[in-house]
């Protein structure tokens, strides 16, 4: 999982720590040993059990429906690390960008105002009033420690927006171009009643084959391409894209690319079967928009990286090991849920 994704804006953190209830067991973690140096700023072992036991929380709820109790073994990467291992990398390089960024806040002006100190107060102590004393002790969640989380979240937001501040956020509809088009997927997958699957035969995909170029003459003489399909017991897709898109697959773009509207493709023939398509638009205004936003999203992420590496890289940053790895995912466990409230007879629950 990336950092970006474990940002938590105030908002966010207000809304989901108020609400949670956090449970696990205690083990042998010294909240006040020192398990990050950066610069001449210490953090504490409660910072970083709690920042790692909210993350924690948020990824049981995530994961645990899909892959059972056992998924932080759950090998990942190539290197064969755990997803515990990979999670806590993700959380360690994430401890280190907050008060990296805290200390470059002179460069931006940026201070917390009285208003987002008032509303950090409020939420730890809604937190601390929403969790049991062995529940807190688990996660290292006593009031000072949970603003101080938020207080480095609600830093690390406001110093985004000021490092982003001068991206270039005008894209030409030229740059942003999109297209749209309507397609229908004539599968090389075959179902056996009991529910298995398998791959046709050369005998079979040149029937099928046949089948797409009778629908394709078809479609040629339909007013209506995804009615039609719709009529031949198909669905039909619509895609919005560019020259540089892959999906649903190169092959089609590259055919749909060279098309006027209204136009065609032949069958696109591809490793898993056979494509039909129709041009609906040479220019989307729609999706080109959308575009837009995606391409001035992507400059300002670029740009945040490029600024935060770059002080991170000028920090001096030491880590103890030996401290850190007292946070096990495995051997305590954390989950998140929501308060029991006096009306619950209607919720559905």
């Amino acid at each position: 999982m990336s950092n970006t994704k474990k940002r938590l804006a105030l908002l966010a953190a207000a809304v989901m720590m108020t609400a949670s209830v956090l449970t696990g067991c205690q083990g042998s973690i010294d909240d006040n040993a020192t398990v990050i140096t950066v610069g001449e700023e210490k953090v504490p072992m409660r910072v970083a059990n709690f920042f790692a036991r909210y993350q924690q929380a948020m990824a049981e709820s995530q994961y645990s429906a899909y892959f059972g109790e056992d998924f932080w073994g759950m090998s990942i990467t190539s290197d064969g690390d755990t997803l515990e291992a990979d999670t806590k990398k993700s959380i360690l390089e994430d401890l280190k960008e907050l008060y990296v960024l805290e200390d470059h806040m002179g460069d931006y002006g940026i201070e917390i105002t009285a208003e987002e100190e008032a509303k950090i107060e409020e939420t730890a102590k809604a937190f601390v009033e929403n969790n049991d004393a062995d529940d807190k002790e688990a996660v290292s969640g006593d009031e000072e420690t949970v603003a101080r989380v938020l207080e480095l979240v609600t830093i690390q937001e406001k110093m985004r927006r000021e490092m982003i501040a001068d991206v270039d956020t005008e894209v030409s509809d030229e740059e942003a171009a999109q297209k749209s088009m309507q397609y229908v997927f004539f599968t090389f997958t075959k179902s056996a009643e009991d529910g298995t699957t398998s791959t046709m035969t050369d005998e079979e995909k040149a029937e099928l084959k046949k089948t797409a170029e009778e629908f394709l003459v078809g479609a040629k003489a339909a007013e209506d391409f995804a009615a039609y399909a719709e009529e031949q017991g198909y669905t039909a897709t619509t895609k919005t894209f560019d020259a540089e898109a892959t999906s649903p697959s190169e092959e089609l773009i590259q055919a749909a690319d060279t098309l006027k509207e209204g136009e065609f493709t032949d069958i696109v023939e591809v490793e898993t079967g056979y494509y039909a398509a129709k041009l609906l638009s040479e220019f989307d205004r729609e999706a080109t928009d959308a575009k837009k936003e995606t391409i001035v999203s992507e400059r300002q992420n670029a740009r945040y990286k490029e600024l935060l590496k770059e002080f991170v890289e000028s920090a001096e940053i030491t880590v103890n090991n030996k401290e850190w790895e007292k946070i096990s995912f495995t051997k305590q466990r954390v989950s998140a849920k929501q308060p029991e409230t006096e009306n619950t007879e209607n919720s559905g629950e």
